[in-house]
């Protein structure tokens, strides 16, 4: 497993962007998809976007194409969830995620978690 921590956070207004990292310990960052989830007050969790290990494949949830880019750079061991023409409705705590599997990271059962941080966009 590897520890992630997420940051980037924060109160925006619609319209208007935000981006997140996902900071991963370990050596073996490279060999692992990565992905972000969110979850509303009470809602339950939802895929946003994975990435494959690479960085050659990635998968979104269709709330979010087009609006959402997710990347990597393995040299940094750090995963991004670059956020534009926020909503209302993309008000969430943001959770990252990593598997050695990509489909397990799409799933939404990936082997490790962040503790999420809190993106609040106001109209």
């Amino acid at each position: 497993q590897v520890q992630l921590v997420e940051s980037g956070g924060g109160l925006v207004q619609a319209g208007g962007s935000l981006r997140l990292s996902c900071a991963a310990s370990g050596r073996t960052f490279s060999s692992y998809a990565m992905g972000w989830f969110r979850q509303a007050p009470g809602k339950e969790r939802e895929f946003v976007a994975a990435i494959s290990w690479s960085g050659g494949n990635t998968y979104y949830a269709d709330s979010v194409k087009g609006r959402f880019t997710i990347s990597r750079d393995n040299a940094k061991n750090t995963v991004y969830l670059q956020m534009n023409s926020l909503k209302p409705e993309d008000t969430a705590v943001y959770y990252c995620a990593a598997d050695p599997r990509l489909g397990a990271v799409v799933a939404g059962t990936p082997s490790s978690w962040g503790q999420g941080t809190q993106v609040t966009v106001s109209s």
